[in-house]
């Protein structure tokens, strides 16, 4: 079955609950279209399954079997468990605002399993692998300025465990930096951070070489234009980089992120202050790094113990 477009009442449904998530709770650009994506392909299905407009009234009575339809819609084009787990989430967070703004309740909503989805552990990279990183993207180019820039940037995302869109959204005004850094995260959290001193002789480095004018108010880190240093440059500097050193295409600019959590945690770290650090909402999301310290543990095990060979 073709799924239909949503349209008329559910489509302004669909543009309140977005403006609402971008207003009030600061979902990112990405995350709205991302949310759009999901919730008009389970509206315009739901038109298409009905035979009629998903409206307000309709949506209050969608089923478990109309819910089932869809996710299993959803698996025949092609998509994974897990994307079909987050259109469903999606799908909860849309309804639950029509819960409380609107009154309109759907209990069925809530009551729908979602598929089962085995935990994706993050894959860091060794300490020795990202220093290696961070030389060789330093020099992969004959520019000083932008060597420096490159440098620093992929320090930062080690260092201080930052996301991409973290370390891109600093301004000149956090440096130099000092012993902490304010970094606004997902939903508009802030949290402080710690700097490395690596990480702030990084910065300056860069900012000594920078062929702009200083302006507190303008990205930290600049293009070639003078505009914000585009993610896309991060993440194929270092794919060229991981190319040059053998490493796994696991080896992306997230997974220093990653790093820095599951190294603090094999220092003796514990989750709670990893959490804060790493900006999450919950301890849950943090959680997941005592997999990667438990699964290396066992590697350490089969390889040394006498009794596991």
């Amino acid at each position: 079955m073709t799924s239909a477009l949503p349209s008329g009442g559910a489509l302004a449904l669909l543009e309140d609950w977005l403006a609402q998530m971008g207003a009030v709770r600061g979902a990112s650009q990405k995350t709205l279209i991302a949310y759009r994506r999901d919730v008009a392909g389970y509206l315009g299905f739901l038109a298409g399954h009905w035979g009629g407009p998903a409206g307000e009234v309709a949506l209050a009575a969608v089923s478990t079997s109309d819910l089932r339809a869809w996710m299993a819609h959803e698996r025949g084009r092609g998509l994974s468990a897990r994307s079909v787990a987050r259109a469903l989430s999606a799908v909860r967070s849309f309804h639950g605002w029509l819960a409380e703004a609107r009154g309109t309740i759907a209990p069925a909503v809530t009551a729908t399993r979602g598929p089962r989805v085995k935990p994706r552990l993050p894959r860091p990279v060794a300490p020795d692998a990202a220093r290696a990183l961070i030389a060789t993207v330093e020099a992969q180019s004959l520019e000083p300025w932008v060597a420096a820039r490159d440098a620093a940037v992929v320090t930062l995302l080690y260092g201080c465990g930052l996301r991409i869109s973290e370390a891109l959204g600093l301004k000149q005004a956090a440096a130099p930096m000092g012993d902490m850094l304010r970094v606004r995260g997902k939903g508009g959290r802030e949290r402080l951070v710690p700097v490395l001193p690596v990480a702030a002789a990084a910065v300056e480095a860069y900012r000594r070489l920078m062929p702009f004018p200083p302006d507190p108010a303008a990205p930290l880190f600049r293009g070639v234009r003078g505009g914000e240093l585009n993610q896309r440059h991060v993440q194929q500097m270092m794919a060229n980089a991981r190319m040059q050193l053998g490493l796994p295409a696991t080896a992306t600019p997230h997974a220093l992120r990653h790093s820095f959590a599951t190294h603090l945690l094999e220092a003796g770290g514990d989750l709670r202050t990893i959490q804060e650090l790493l900006g999450h909402a919950t301890l849950a999301t943090t959680q997941i790094y005592t997999g990667v310290d438990q699964a290396r543990l066992m590697e350490v095990y089969a390889a040394a113990h006498p009794k596991a060979r």
